[in-house]
Formats: structure tokens, C-alpha cells, sequence
């Protein structure tokens, strides 16, 4: 490739998606492995309560703010072609001048953290209804979303590694990599469990709980209407 005063001449971004979606692509099929890049549908990156939480809770962050911009651009147009997330760490492959592969690995939620969440959670009792319906309503998702006592890891919670040569530890490609993780709760805000490695069916079972406390505490053990 032809180089100009020591730089490479600049190829356009939907050019170098492209191709970087054709590697990846190449590697997915030779692997077995499944291909899920971030789409965004117009310039937000997160639309619901949960998924524009977690953008803010990154930007909260003095040791972040600084660093997020940049990927902030690389996720709107499109540079996440594929994006992981597992227990404990997310795993992505962003576009730039090459394609790159970042892993994001975080600390599973303190035991007593996640139980004092419970606690919280368990006096909701129509939200809860709603969750074992499967429905995340707001009033949790405040609680597991508060930026201190909530599910969203702290700075120091973080251990970040790309394959690119930037000496940053948060170059512009993890950046857009932590962007593309609001994006995705968005449509699957379990996924934010599963991250923290905490179980859900947890919470469920304050369900029960909150029930049994409920009817204990009534002489007709009926729910008032408000409550379901």
C-alpha cells in the first residue's frame, strides 16, 4: 500500500467497514462463530432508560470522559462489527485502520452489593410482577442502573486490552466497544446480569418473597389494585 510523507493515504470509513466486516466475516465462518455488530438506528446510541444510563455512568467518570469521544464517533458509524457479551467480559472487533479485537473484562458484583439490591428491589411488588412476566420495568431498572449502589461496574472494576498500537488503556476502540454495550442493553438489558455474573431468576424470587410479606402483613390477603 502506497505511503505518503510516512502516512497512509486516508481510506474512507465505509470502505474500511466494509472490509473489515469481509475479515471478520472470513474468520467467523472459518471458526463457526456467529458475526454481531452494533447497529444504531439514527445518531443516538442508546434510546431507553437503561441503555442511556450506562453511557452516562461511563462519562461520569473523570478517568473516562476524557478518552470516550472519539469512540463515541467510531460506534455511530458503524466501526463495531461484532460485539460479545459474557460472564465477566465483553469481547468486540472494531474497525479502524485495521481490524482490531478489543476484550473488556470486569469484576463479577460483590455478593453483598447484589444482596442489598434485592433487598431494594423486593419492595416493589408490582415492578416484580412485572419482571416475572418478563418485562424490566423503570422503577427497577432505576435501582439495578443507580450509578453507585447499582449494577454498572466502577473504574476500578475495569481491565481493558486491544490489539492496537495505541499505549492508552482506553484507546478509541475500547471506547466505542463500552458505547456499543449501552447500545446492546438497549434490546437485551439481561445481558447486564449475565456481565456482572449475578442471576436474575435471583430477583424472581423476591417475587414470592415480597408476596408472602405482603399477605402476612393483610387480613384479606388480596393485593390492592394499585399493586398489580
Amino acid at each position: 500500500e502506497p505511503m505518503f510523507y510516512g502516512w497512509k493515504p486516508y481510506v474512507p470509513v465505509a470502505q474500511r467497514r466494509a472490509k473489515a466486516a469481509a475479515k471478520l466475516a472470513k474468520l467467523c465462518k472459518k471458526s463457526g462463530c456467529s458475526q454481531e455488530p452494533v447497529v444504531l438506528n439514527g445518531r443516538k446510541i442508546a434510546t431507553t432508560f437503561w441503555g442511556k444510563s450506562w453511557c452516562d455512568h461511563l462519562e461520569s467518570h473523570s478517568d473516562f470522559s476524557n478518552r470516550l469521544p472519539r469512540g463515541r464517533t467510531y460506534v455511530r458509524n458503524g466501526s463495531v462489527v461484532d460485539l460479545q457479551i459474557e460472564r465477566g467480559v465483553v469481547r468486540s472487533c472494531v474497525s479502524g485502520s485495521d481490524l482490531y479485537n478489543i476484550e473488556i473484562k470486569i469484576s463479577p458484583l460483590d455478593r453483598s452489593k447484589w444482596d442489598k439490591i434485592r433487598e431494594v428491589c423486593r419492595g416493589k411488588i408490582g415492578s416484580l410482577i412485572e419482571l416475572l412476566k418478563g418485562h424490566f420495568s423503570e422503577s427497577v431498572m432505576k435501582i439495578l442502573c443507580d450509578q453507585q449502589n447499582g449494577l454498572f461496574p466502577q473504574p476500578g472494576e475495569f481491565k481493558f486490552s486491544c490489539s492496537c498500537p495505541d499505549w492508552a488503556s482506553m484507546c478509541k476502540h475500547v471506547a466505542a466497544t463500552l458505547y456499543g454495550v449501552g447500545s446492546r442493553l438497549d434490546s437485551k438489558p439481561e445481558l447486564l446480569f449475565l456481565l456482572r455474573g449475578v442471576d436474575q431468576s435471583e430477583l424472581i424470587g423476591e417475587v414470592f418473597q415480597a408476596v408472602s410479606d405482603h399477605v402476612a402483613t393483610t387480613t384479606s390477603g388480596d393485593f390492592p389494585e394499585s399493586e398489580l
